[in-house]
């Protein structure tokens, strides 16, 4: 958005979080309250693959964005490092990953 002011994603989206899709996936679950927030994201491409990819250290062809317009949500998938409950793994949910999130710029 060329132009105009960005702002963090978590002052704008009503729910940020994740969890486990899966012992080798991670989900992460980003949902709007109106669809000017949703809408802002979208056209921002804050959330897109690649940029995913950066942000968690995975590869950008193993990052799914799933868009839900009937919802206002962006749902992101991706493998997990580690497998859930391995050796190494610090957070076996997977429910403490989305704090990345937190200050993507839109």
């Amino acid at each position: 958005m060329s132009g105009a002011a960005t702002t963090c994603l978590a002052d704008i989206a009503q729910v940020i979080r994740s969890k486990n899709a899966g012992p080798r996936t991670t989900t992460l679950d980003v949902i709007f309250a109106d669809e000017a927030a949703f809408a802002r994201v979208r056209a921002s491409g804050a959330l897109s693959a690649p940029n995913i990819a950066v942000l968690y250290g995975v590869a950008a062809q193993d990052v799914r964005v799933i868009e839900v317009p009937d919802c206002r949500a962006i749902k992101i998938t991706f493998p997990r490092k580690l497998t859930a409950g391995d050796p190494g793994d610090r957070d076996v949910y997977g429910a403490q990953q989305h704090a990345r999130l937190f200050g993507v710029r839109v």
